[in-house]
């Protein structure tokens, strides 16, 4: 099984995500692209009867720095620096989002961080239901930094 299926197969079976009604649809081989839906459910419903909006941050949350973190390898680290979402309309049935990490953006990464600072770059997603329409915007802020040689790991 490959390092993305695997990872796919987890991710829907990790607690948070099975029991939010979150299931990872498709993540790329080579980490450039995630779909991810959040399935309506009696258990996730807010008190006014749409999506809790716990479930629509929570569905996004990882997704940015998992696909950089695998895509850009082991020679750099990478953390979740910020996040913020915006909610535009009540979602009423499943809503998806998805990700698209190309290679021109992982090129830009790997050579702003390539003399070893940190660089900061924001990431955005937008979470739209069944009619395609927007239910929330999600915006994410990766820290990336090249990782510093340890003497005489040459």
């Amino acid at each position: 099984m490959s390092k993305a299926r695997r990872l796919r197969w987890l991710m829907n079976w990790w607690p948070p995500f099975l029991f939010s009604g979150i299931r990872v649809e498709a993540l790329a081989e080579d980490f450039s692209y995630a779909r991810v839906a959040l399935h309506m459910r009696w258990y996730n419903r807010n008190y006014v009867g749409t999506h809790f909006g716990g479930s629509l941050f929570a569905m996004t949350d990882p997704f940015w720095m998992l696909l950089a973190i695998n895509a850009l390898g082991r020679d750099h680290v990478v953390w979740d620096a910020a996040g913020e979402i915006t909610f535009v309309k009540p979602g009423r049935d499943t809503v998806r989002a998805e990700f698209r990490l190309p290679p021109a953006t992982l090129d830009e990464l790997r050579a702003a961080a390539a003399d070893g600072g940190k660089v900061l770059r924001w990431f955005e997603t937008e979470v739209t239901d069944s009619a395609g329409e927007i239910v929330a915007r999600v915006r994410k802020q990766l820290y990336v930094r090249r990782k510093r040689r340890r003497p005489g790991t040459d």
